[in-house]
């Protein structure tokens, strides 16, 4: 039996040029799946990004998924791409299929259900709103370790850089005063000892940043950062934290898993060169 794509629609281009393409996974002709393939928004028509792969149950675990997915690599590559990103849920099992072919995990998003009892912070520790003095050195600093927490994951300064600034300035747009956000210093003993960026969102609480300052860490400030998220998130009636972890992040992946967040979804890259 053989496994191929065919194109459900023209090729479809954008306003500036960037191409993406609807195709349907046949088997011998036989419809068994979907594809949505399209250039990257952020980082541009040099990435393609499988926006969608999807293998009908009757036709699943027989390896359709996989010989799609590198039809669709072929397919990228014809449009001129260096990299493919996708991204899978955490049930089911797309993650070891997407890892077989040699994607590479940058990141994965973790969630917790909270209590019905906001959880207090360790003895000393107080969190206090982050002040505008602190904000300007604070936000020039989280752009660059952002845009190198990407290159150090494959993307190309250029691209994170640009990644960067835009993602600061979208979820920021007011700065400090950005509606549904809440910058907080966490103090302990009158000493600052972190910094906490949770956004208020529709459903739940999202952590954006958390970091304990270099000199204090090993202390358990890490762990009182996200007590204190999970504090805020209650105190704005949402039930669950939602936050983001680098791969290879080994000391916050396993702070997060004691405090019981679990995997939604990862995020993947593989080069194409």
């Amino acid at each position: 039996m053989t496994t191929t794509l065919r194109p459900t629609e023209p090729l479809q281009r954008d306003a500036d040029g960037a191409p993406s393409r609807h195709f349907r996974v046949c088997v011998n002709s036989r419809p068994v799946g979907a594809v949505h393939l399209a250039t990257h928004a952020v980082f541009g028509p040099s990435v393609a990004e499988i926006r969608d792969l999807r293998i009908d149950e009757p036709d699943r675990r027989r390896g359709r998924g996989t010989v799609a997915a590198l039809a669709t690599e072929e397919v990228a590559r014809g449009w001129g791409c260096r990299r493919i990103e996708i991204s899978v849920p955490a049930e089911g099992h797309g993650l070891r299929m997407v890892t077989s072919l040699g994607y590479v995990e940058r990141n994965r998003l973790m969630s917790k259900t909270l209590g019905a009892t906001a959880p207090e912070l360790p003895a000393g520790s107080v969190g206090r709103p982050m002040t505008e003095a602190e904000f300007g050195p604070w936000v020039e600093s989280a752009i660059a370790e952002y845009a190198l927490s990407w290159t150090q994951r494959g993307v190309s300064e250029e691209e994170a850089r640009r990644k960067s600034v835009r993602d600061h300035e979208r979820l920021l747009p007011q700065g400090r005063a950005t509606e549904n956000t809440l910058l907080s210093i966490l103090e302990h003993e009158g000493t600052p000892v972190g910094m906490l960026w949770l956004a208020i969102q529709e459903d739940r609480a999202f952590v954006y940043r958390v970091e304990a300052d270099e000199a204090h860490r090993g202390r358990g400030h890490g762990r009182a950062l996200m007590l204190l998220a999970e504090a805020q998130a209650l105190a704005a009636g949402r039930p669950a934290v939602g936050l983001n972890v680098f791969a290879g992040n080994t000391p916050a992946e396993r702070l997060y898993e004691s405090l019981g967040y679990v995997p939604t979804g990862h995020f993947l890259y593989k080069s194409l060169l």
